[in-house]
């Protein structure tokens, strides 16, 4: 029988998705939990691999196993094994065709970030932060360029292990609401710290260190070295993933929401 789960969590107190040696990985959290329940160990697959502090209020896991127990329990008896910052939001029973990574036509992110002089303190961990003034209207006309199918190398971390760098970029939009920025990316798949990458380049432009146009030239170019440094990843949200209808799924995207700042 294969599961379907939605999570969220806060990130800080992980060192990304990934199993790590030291167990101190989300995904190591989630299949303690999950053992707890079904008595024998689990194996879950994610649609998307956040990094070391990055925060999802949508992700989309899958496990394997032959024992029965009601979508109740795979959701409250997990819940009560794991630790605060990471919960279960709903349980689903799906076909063994359902992937939660290969099975994703989109992935959809979402970097929050304050803009003012003084950091952040009630939103501390959850928002990015940057503290001289950024022109929205200067970094818009520097998404456009991003907007498409690409050979995003130069924002592409150095340790990536995607087959490919081309991708897909179908939304990349920055809105404003008061101090707080927020930048919406959706594509087919991202890069290792591609999102943290652009931001960091978006503040350049935003700042006026650098004019729009330098987003596509780095582009062009597909030189990491020659980008700005990778943005911290505390603004970042892993917002869900978008699934074919028959796979019977509930919303798997959520937006972000931050407390007024």
């Amino acid at each position: 029988m294969r599961i379907a789960l939605g999570l969220e969590y806060e990130g800080r107190g992980f060192t990304g998705w990934q199993s790590q040696a030291d167990g101190r990985g989300l995904q190591d959290a989630l299949e303690r939990a999950l053992a707890g329940i079904a008595g024998v160990a689990v194996r879950t697959v994610a649609a998307g691999r956040t990094d070391t502090g990055v925060h999802a209020t949508s992700q989309v896991v899958h496990f394997d196993t032959d024992v029965a127990r009601p979508d109740t329990a795979w959701v409250r008896g997990v819940n009560a094994q794991l630790p605060a910052a990471l919960a279960v939001l709903w349980a689903r029973p799906v076909g063994a065709d359902f992937h939660a990574r290969f099975a994703a036509v989109q992935r959809h992110y979402t970097y929050v970030l304050v803009n003012r002089p003084v950091r952040p303190a009630l939103n501390a961990g959850r928002v990015g932060w940057y503290h001289r003034p950024l022109d929205p209207d200067r970094m818009r006309v520097a998404l456009a360029q991003l907007v498409g199918t690409h050979d995003f190398s130069a924002f592409r971390a150095a340790e990536c292990q995607a087959k490919s760098p081309v991708k897909t970029l179908t939304r990349a939009v920055v809105s404003v609401d008061g101090d707080i920025l927020r930048f919406d990316f959706s594509a087919d798949a991202f890069l290792h710290h591609m999102i943290r990458n652009l931001v960091g380049a978006l503040v350049q432009v935003g700042a006026g260190k650098e004019a729009p146009e330098w987003l596509g030239a780095l582009m062009a170019g597909r030189d990491r070295t020659r980008a700005a440094p990778t943005f911290m990843p505390d603004g970042l949200h892993f917002c869900g993933a978008d699934y074919d209808a028959r796979f019977g799924l509930p919303p798997t995207r959520r937006p972000v929401v931050v407390v007024a700042s």
